[in-house]
């Protein structure tokens, strides 16, 4: 959101703080919460309010691993790489669990699968099944549809959960103990000094010892670093009314990733994706839903769940930050060694925020090494 010059003279009050976090989702309140366990003062400023953009429009989804089958990650990002990743979003969903039990978060820990939508990516599921085992970790292959909906075959991991996503934002914030300014809107951010970044926003001008983005979709908005790294993308969900059944009793995904199916905990069905025919309308930071893909999830309901006769009740967009390697970036800003970030998810927040954050916070503070995150591999 822009800043116009009737809103905010550069005239805003000055005010003097610690480390200041951009961005109230679940990265940005997981980087709060890690720079306060360092023993800092935080405060969060955010333009809307907590957990109000993707970190709870998504589907919830507890997944381990990255945006891509195991096998693949390794072509792409060798295997210790890999294994890194997997680590790190095994570490993520620790703390997840950990925060959800403080907050009394509903999390089902129903599992997850990985389904094929043709028999082409079935062989794809069968390799990375391999891969996965190879490295002992103990998912369970399927060579046929074990949800009897004409998948072509899953692979199963057992540990996975799904989760209210909101509400575990919520609980992380509170967990932190951060200032949050909220309704306040980020137009300038420069280190202005060898000890200080200054921050413009709407209500105050922030003079801070360290600041951490942790904007997602909308890093470009706040600093031209990002620019052409991190790339706004649009998802898509609908969920039905209340169903007499559990017709989804795991988190499903297939087709690469592009669809998503679980039951929420008021035994609805949701269903989101579609956007892989309409990637160039879906590359939006416009926060609206839209015919073709709703269109195209509609058709997914009757096709794979023909025996849900319930309405559909909902329909809602989120905007999720993509980078263009697949990867979150961790790093500071070029020039600016107090302007950190941790950014890029990939719709993959709930597999790797909480880690991220971490690793960031750690090396924005004190020097800690990104590993393969490191934003520096962009150029």
């Amino acid at each position: 959101m822009t800043v116009s010059i009737w809103q905010a003279e550069d005239t805003q009050p000055i005010r003097e703080v610690d480390v200041l976090v951009i961005g109230a989702g679940l990265a940005g309140c997981a980087a709060a919460y890690f720079a306060a366990q360092a023993g800092r003062s935080v405060v969060i400023t955010e333009m809307r309010d907590v957990a109000l953009g993707a970190s709870s429009r998504n589907a919830g989804f507890m997944i381990t691993g990255p945006d891509t089958y195991y096998h693949r990650a390794i072509e792409l990002y060798g295997h210790a790489n890999t294994r890194e990743l997997w680590a790190l979003s095994d570490k993520t969903h620790r703390y997840w669990r950990e925060f959800a039990k403080q907050g009394d978060v509903r999390l089902d820990n129903c599992g997850s699968m990985l389904l094929a939508e043709s028999a082409e990516e079935g062989k794809e599921l069968e390799a990375a099944a391999r891969a996965l085992n190879a490295d002992g970790i103990d998912v369970v292959y399927h060579a046929n549809d074990p949800l009897k909906r004409g998948y072509f075959g899953a692979v199963e991991h057992p540990w996975d959960a799904a989760v209210q996503p909101y509400e575990l934002v919520w609980t992380v914030f509170k967990a932190s103990g951060a200032e949050l300014v909220n309704n306040n809107e980020v137009y300038k951010v420069e280190q202005t000094g060898a000890d200080y970044v200054t921050v413009h926003t709407r209500q105050f001008i922030f003079q801070a010892r360290y600041v951490m983005i942790c904007t997602n979709a909308y890093s470009q908005f706040v600093h031209p670093y990002f620019a052409g790294k991190v790339l706004p993308t649009r998802g898509q969900c609908l969920v039905t009314e209340p169903l007499t059944e559990n017709v989804m009793p795991v988190c499903g995904y297939s087709d690469y990733g592009y669809m998503y199916y679980r039951m929420t905990f008021d035994n609805r069905l949701l269903i989101g994706g579609g956007r892989k025919l309409y990637k160039e309308l879906e590359s939006t930071s416009e926060d609206r839903i839209s015919d073709p893909v709703q269109a195209y999830l509609d058709n997914y309901l009757r096709t794979k769940f023909p025996d849900v006769t319930a309405k559909v009740d909902r329909r809602w967009a989120g905007i999720m930050g993509f980078s263009v390697d697949g990867l979150p970036l961790i790093g500071t800003i070029p020039g600016s060694p107090r302007i950190g970030f941790a950014v890029g998810f990939t719709g993959h927040g709930l597999a790797f925020g909480s880690g991220v954050a971490e690793r960031a916070v750690d090396h924005l503070l004190n020097g800690a090494s990104a590993g393969i995150l490191d934003a520096a591999r962009l150029g």
